[in-house]
């Protein structure tokens, strides 16, 4: 098994299993819930702004372990960046679990990112991956709901 196979599998069961910000910010201020029908994933992402920054965020649901995995790593991602970066960190995710393209891994966060870029060899786990990502981007541009479908 590859190296990066290895790690992928650890990451995902690590917060699959114990995901962070597994919970509600205090005074949200945007809120979107997604669904994911292929797999039955449902996710609420609500997120605190201040300003053009992301101060809090967290999310609650059910989903299979990449989805969960997602969108914790996604809430520690995103967590004090601007508007602009949580967009910027989306739009390469995307690019990336689709195998799009390579993204550029300049900063850590984008470099923990990466380990989901496995999930491009199999097309019917992309959706449960990019999940919490639509769903943040919904809450972000003030729609209430999306679904992957």
């Amino acid at each position: 098994m590859s190296e990066l196979r290895e790690l992928y599998q650890e990451y995902v069961l690590d917060h699959g299993k114990n995901p962070r910000n597994f919970r509600y910010p205090e005074g949200a201020t945007h809120t979107a819930d997604g669904y994911n029908p292929l797999c039955g994933d449902k996710i609420t992402v609500q997120v605190r702004l201040d300003g053009d920054v992301i101060a809090d965020l967290g999310f609650q649901g059910q989903g299979c372990a990449i989805s969960t995995a997602s969108a914790s790593t996604m809430t520690e991602a995103v967590k004090g960046k601007t508007l602009g970066e949580a967009r910027d960190y989306f739009e390469k995710f995307i690019a990336m679990v689709k195998g799009e393209e390579e993204p550029d891994l300049s900063s850590d966060e984008l470099e923990t990112l990466s380990v989901f870029a496995g999930v491009a060899e199999f097309p019917m786990r992309v959706k449960c991956a990019t999940l919490a990502w639509h769903t943040l981007t919904a809450a972000l541009e003030g729609k209430a709901e999306v679904s992957t479908e």
